[in-house]
């Protein structure tokens, strides 16, 4: 499995460039999976402070030629990638997952930071659905910052978490090397967290550079269901590829201690995920 950490800009033919090359690159290393950033198809915001003047990414439909060419690169791999979803007259902050035999299943991010509503319209719902990969289910960034949507996910059968990011570091206090950044060690924890107590595989994608006034942390990563970091490129652009055997590596963490299985849910609050 891939996860890759990458710049990406609003050019989306050099956008495609890039994908194909990744693609490539995954592939002779023998991956499944890859995992690419959100919004890698036509960049993501120029600022998260709901700038008039950025018009934002090239919208997209989920039934158009560039989601098509996304499923023809990937062939006999699953492909996650992020970009902006045209439906109707809404657009939506949206992951795709594919392979050549199309699309697999589309995820519209649901957590807004900031003033990410100002772009996109909200999605409504966590899925899991099957892929040659095993069971997986995306999240997108923000959405990974809260423990119901992804234990949602593993409620659906989620054996695999994908979450594709464009996390950027602080705001304010920035540390100078970026790798000491506060924001960097939350994407870090959350991505830890939310394999660990969900006993799942975990992969986290990321942008990396600076777009607009953001600076992105990188970090991508892929994440065995103990909690446990197999592979990470850090800050800098890259590529964490790890080999794992999904279904032996979830039996193994949930064999003694099952945290779906161990569940109560009798005993918790309405509004907690109960199933």
């Amino acid at each position: 499995m891939a996860a890759v950490a990458a710049e990406f800009g609003r050019d989306l033919e050099q956008d495609f460039v890039i994908v194909e090359k990744l693609v490539d690159h995954a592939r002779s290393a023998g991956a499944a999976l890859l995992a690419l950033p959100e919004a890698c198809l036509g960049g993501y915001l120029l600022s998260l402070d709901g700038a008039s003047d950025d018009p934002g990414p090239p919208a997209l439909e989920l039934d158009g030629p560039e989601i098509r060419r996304l499923a023809a690169l990937a062939g006999d791999m699953t492909v996650v990638a992020g970009y902006c979803e045209q439906d109707g007259d809404r657009r939506y902050n949206s992951a795709v997952c594919v392979s050549g035999d199309g699309v697999l299943g589309n995820h519209r991010k649901v957590h807004q930071p900031l003033g990410e509503n100002a772009s996109y319209d909200s999605g409504d719902t966590f899925r899991a659905f099957d892929t040659p990969a095993g069971r997986l289910g995306m999240l997108i960034c923000y959405d990974k910052a809260f423990p119901e949507a992804a234990r949602a996910l593993a409620l659906d059968g989620a054996e695999i978490g994908v979450c594709v990011s464009a996390w950027p570091g602080s705001r304010t206090n920035a540390a100078a090397d970026l790798a000491e950044d506060r924001w960097k060690r939350r994407f870090d924890l959350f991505d830890r967290a939310r394999a660990l107590e969900n006993q799942v595989v975990w992969l986290s994608a990321n942008q990396a550079g600076t777009f607009g006034s953001l600076r992105f942390v990188g970090s991508a990563k892929v994440v065995d269901p103990g909690g446990d970091v197999l592979a990470d490129t850090g800050v800098e652009a890259g590529m964490a590829i790890a080999d794992i055997d999904v279904g032996r590596a979830l039996e193994a963490a949930r064999r003694h201690m099952g945290h779906l299985r161990d569940r109560r849910p009798d005993t918790y609050p309405a509004g907690a995920p109960r199933t």
